[in-house]
């Protein structure tokens, strides 16, 4: 078993590049190395340089590489799709020319992936994790949804090498168990594989453990994220929107949670998995001071159970 460990910009409150709170890039890449990592995720697009030499030379500063980047977006709007095409492109581009995380892989397609998220779904983000409550997409917007990502795929591995794969999200148009088994049914895994979440697979309802044993077989890229369970179900039982519920603390260092990571472990080992696993941790970017301690601290959990 070969496992690398990434992380993200996330990790440091970093979803929404607009956000007047945000630590700067140069701190998160900075406190990412220092913490011990090899990799990290792009983050919102625009967030770090966007031109590729200057990416390039901010990553090798810090000994870093890129191991993914994000579209987290409306996938179901026509209106919107051109731009996520344009995005596609704009991402796809700079994961080929900039330093790229290390191909180690077994089964899986090896780094980068383009990690194809749904999210803008008022409705939906209002509802995460309350799969009872949650509207599903009428068959026709699923279709569309369909579409969309299968197109994006298409651009990334196609024209770019790049790995698309989909990750069912909180708060999102693909989170639930009945979705996630809709999805692999609808995309081939030669068109885009998964990247299953720990904390997403548990804010939803699953257990990750019964998820990843169920999709192995289309599983390219894995995130770890631990989750409160304490604020969690206070998050469910008072209808909190997904990102209010990181603000109140929702996801927490690997180990201190709900998850049971040497569980997990055992399971990899027992599959071989060779690949990469980013570590993640959304919070307020209010909180960002604490950033370089929590990531710090899952990764060296994780190297204490064996991983």
């Amino acid at each position: 078993m070969t496992i690398m460990i990434a992380n993200a910009p996330c990790s440091w409150g970093v979803d929404d590049p607009n956000n007047p709170w945000l630590p700067s890039w140069q701190k998160v890449l900075h406190e990412a190395a220092q913490a011990g990592y090899k990799s990290i995720e792009l983050g919102p697009w625009g967030y770090l340089p966007t031109q590729a030499d200057e990416l390039a030379d901010a990553l090798n500063q810090q000994g870093l590489s890129l191991v993914a980047g994000t579209i987290f977006d409306d996938l179901v709007s026509e209106e919107n799709f051109p731009t996520m095409m344009a995005l596609t492109h704009q991402i796809c581009r700079n994961l080929s020319a900039v330093p790229r995380a290390e191909p180690i892989h077994g089964e899986n397609v090896p780094a980068p992936y383009l990690v194809l998220i749904d999210f803008g779904n008022p409705q939906r983000a209002a509802l995460a994790g309350q799969s009872e409550k949650a509207p599903r997409l009428s068959a026709a917007d699923w279709q569309t949804m369909m579409k969309h990502i299968t197109l994006l795929s298409e651009i990334a591995w196609n024209e770019y090498g790049v790995r698309p794969v989909i990750h069912p999200h909180a708060g999102g148009c693909i989170e639930y168990q009945d979705e996630l088994a809709q999805l692999v049914q609808d995309i081939p895994h030669s068109v885009a594989g998964l990247c299953l979440d720990t904390g997403h697979l548990y804010y939803s309802g699953m257990d990750p453990l019964a998820a990843l044993d169920k999709y192995w077989a289309r599983i390219d890229y894995l995130h770890f994220k631990d989750i409160n369970e304490a604020v969690w179900r206070s998050a469910i039982a008072d209808g909190l929107d997904f990102f209010t519920a990181c603000a109140r603390g929702v996801m927490c260092p690997l180990g201190s949670g709900a998850i049971d990571y040497p569980q997990i472990r055992q399971f990899l080992r027992q599959r071989e998995y060779q690949g990469w696993i980013t570590i993640e941790q959304e919070r307020d970017p209010r909180d960002a001071d604490t950033s370089l301690r929590d990531v710090t601290a899952s990764l060296h959990y994780l190297q204490s159970v064996g991983f």
